[in-house]
């Protein structure tokens, strides 16, 4: 698209009433719906569809072949890996239809996030920030920030810092980054950062 701050390739179609911010790419046989917004340097792989008012964060990777319904929200960089499953209905019924935003339950994946290749995420929950879901975990529940959660239903299996690392708390509930040069506090089942 001639004189566009973004990258659409020639295979996909942009709907009208879509914001897409500057630096981002989409790429083959993608689809972006009416409402929609995206924000500035994220990259959509091949054969994704963002559907009606979808909003996504900047900086964010979206791999081939994922759909991000109507009722979910990805913030800043968040990362989905290759056939990531979003829902937005909880029962759904072809005999009893529930079309329009008010049957869809709302998913919030929060900033710097990474949902593995072919996970399930149900609809109705929040992904805590920075958290890491395994390769084809089913999430049927919400995920604090910093969980690193695997397999179907998912559960929580330890922390990890803002730039992926698992973290070692010693017994006083402290662990450090090296990646990230950030320092963690794990109180009464939360992790926070103290810088």
């Amino acid at each position: 698209m001639p004189n566009k701050p973004y990258f659409v390739h020639e295979s996909s179609y942009i709907d009208d009433n879509v914001e897409i911010g500057e630096g981002t790419k989409i790429w083959h046989f993608s689809h972006i719906q009416s409402g929609a917004r995206i924000g500035r340097n994220c990259v959509l792989g091949q054969n994704v569809n963002i559907s009606n008012s979808v909003t996504i964060g900047s900086y964010v990777k979206i791999q081939n072949n994922v759909s991000v319904y109507e009722g979910v929200t990805l913030e800043d960089y968040v990362f989905c890996g290759p056939s990531v499953v979003f829902t937005n209905i909880m029962v759904p019924r072809c005999k009893y239809p529930q079309v329009g935003s008010e049957f869809y339950q709302k998913t919030l994946v929060k900033e710097g996030s990474s949902l593995g290749a072919n996970c399930t995420i149900l609809c109705g929950i929040t992904i805590g920030r920075h958290a890491l879901i395994g390769a084809g975990a089913v999430v049927n529940h919400d995920v604090p920030d910093f969980a690193l959660v695997v397999g179907s239903p998912a559960r929580r299996i330890g922390w990890v810092s803002e730039a992926g690392e698992t973290l070692a708390f010693d017994e006083t509930g402290h662990a450090y980054s090296k990646r990230s040069k950030r320092r963690y506090k794990l109180e009464n089942g939360i992790v926070k950062e103290t810088r």
